[in-house]
């Protein structure tokens, strides 16, 4: 057993009633595994920093059902408390689920495959839904009811009240869901003190927030008094589940092979598992900072670009001159790279930022990264048309795109075709495969279901041998 905090739309305030359950069970020195429906890369930074403990992502979509479920068995296992945040609203999901329960298998069609719904059934866990009451009374019936009766297979195990106004509002809300039998296991005030501040993709990530403890302790002091305790640790506690094993190869490489993983305020985005995959194949993973270090680290075999927000620390990655060079320098001289989104961006001749201001790169691809005004966001179906570093022409991924920039020119041998996950619209053919040793696309993938990327780079990694030890 465990708990989904569900939201009836976007912006209800999921995050911040997950953030404060976490953090005053975390306050209690409880251990807690947190989870994130869906492809979300900010939100789990937000859960670790509480937690201490690395947040997953469940999406079928990125992986797959039996994933999903292996996932949530593995690691929820290894805490006496879990809870899991959705997505979006409980029952926005994406129109078809026919990718299958691994790739290539076909499953029924649904309309909320992906949700926060979905997750629900996948895992037989219950929900608790969030209600913004902001501009609202007694019409709050007539949603907590609508949602409670919409699918009978979710079981509804209460509400929270947020932005409540005053308690004469209280009230009032409380005497019009006391027909339903829903109980109220929450109820957050209007706080306009504790506020997360938010950017073009999102909320700002943990590492740019100095005050994000002070806001942290402000939801745990709030979390302390604002929840009906003796209901929610029950649900909260976490079951083992008799699901199969996550099955990974055993380690193909020697603990010698080293992968330098940029992560830093300007590239943070990555999913564990993949970080996870990595090491359990044998690799050493060595953190650096291309903002602040001025070479690479010593004696690696390969390197990995995450996304993140380069465009806003533009100026501070031009002006490290020296870490560009020697990573243009590793990759003339073969060294295997991965760079998603971001990564790609660092990667380019340049960068041109909102106020339109051109900044240097590390110049191995002939493009640049323009930001806009526009947003591209989806899941893609992407079918590799070449072999790479990472895999066979004609192989299909599924992956995510979530970004404001765009190339000035493409590559003459794109790296993939990719269409919308839920419909046959061709999105167009992207990403790069560059010397031979670059896979740079805007689609970030999860390895969870698909190993044999993983495997197939420190593949490529130990059979190059490259290292840049002496040239930097």
């Amino acid at each position: 057993m465990a708990l989904i905090i569900a939201g009836e739309r976007s912006g209800v305030g999921k995050t911040t009633v997950t953030l404060t359950l976490l953090a005053s069970l975390c306050r209690r020195g409880i251990a807690v595994q947190s989870f994130k429906v869906g492809p979300d890369y900010i939100d789990p930074m937000f859960h670790q920093h509480v937690t201490n403990r690395a947040c997953r992502n469940l999406d079928p979509v990125l992986t797959s059902e039996a994933y999903v479920q292996q996932c949530f068995a593995r690691h929820s296992q290894l805490c006496e408390y879990a809870l899991v945040e959705g997505v979006m609203g409980l029952f926005d999901g994406i129109g078809d689920g026919s990718k299958g329960m691994g790739h290539g298998e076909e499953k029924q069609k649904s309309t909320d495959f992906a949700s926060t719904a979905h997750i629900a059934r996948l895992l037989d866990l219950p929900v608790v839904l969030v209600i913004d009451c902001s501009r609202l009374s007694g019409s709050v019936a007539a949603i907590a009811h609508g949602y409670q009766s919409f699918d009978p297979k979710i079981k509804m195990a209460g509400v929270v009240l947020n932005r409540v106004g005053s308690d004469r509002h209280l009230s009032l809300l409380k005497d019009s869901l006391e027909p339903l039998k829903l109980p109220v296991l929450g109820v957050l005030r209007r706080q306009d003190n504790i506020t997360i501040p938010d950017r073009h993709l999102g909320l700002v990530p943990t590492a740019e927030l100095p005050e994000l403890n002070a806001v942290i302790d402000r939801l745990a002091d709030l979390g302390d008094s604002c929840f009906d305790w003796q209901r929610l640790l029950p649900l909260l506690k976490s079951e083992v589940l008799s699901t199969p094993s996550l099955s990974v190869s055993l380690p193909l490489c020697p603990s010698n092979l080293r992968i330098a993983v940029a992560r830093d305020r300007a590239f943070n985005f990555y999913y564990q598992d993949n970080l996870d995959l990595l090491q359990q194949l044998g690799a050493e993973l060595v953190f650096w900072s291309p903002l602040t270090d001025a070479k690479l680290p010593p004696d690696i075999q390969g390197m990995y670009f995450g996304g993140g927000f380069p465009e806003v620390f533009a100026q501070q990655l031009a002006a490290n001159t020296s870490a560009c060079e020697a990573v243009k320098t590793a990759i003339i001289g073969g060294m295997p790279a991965i760079a998603e989104c971001g990564g790609l961006m660092y990667l380019c001749e340049r960068i041109i930022d909102f106020e339109e201001q051109s900044w240097p790169m590390v110049g191995v691809l002939p493009t640049s990264a323009v930001m806009g005004k526009r947003l591209t966001l989806g899941y893609r179906r992407a079918v590799a048309l070449q072999n790479s570093l990472l895999m066979d022409a004609g192989t299909t991924v599924y992956g995510h795109e979530f970004h404001r920039s765009h190339l000035i020119s493409a590559p003459n041998q794109p790296l993939f075709e990719t269409s919308r996950y839920d419909c046959e619209e061709n999105m167009g053919s992207e990403g790069w495969s560059w010397f031979g040793n670059v896979h740079a696309s805007y689609v970030h993938l999860h390895w969870g279901d698909s190993v044999e990327i993983p495997q197939r780079f420190l593949a490529d990694c130990l059979e190059r041998k490259v290292s840049v030890f002496g040239f930097i």
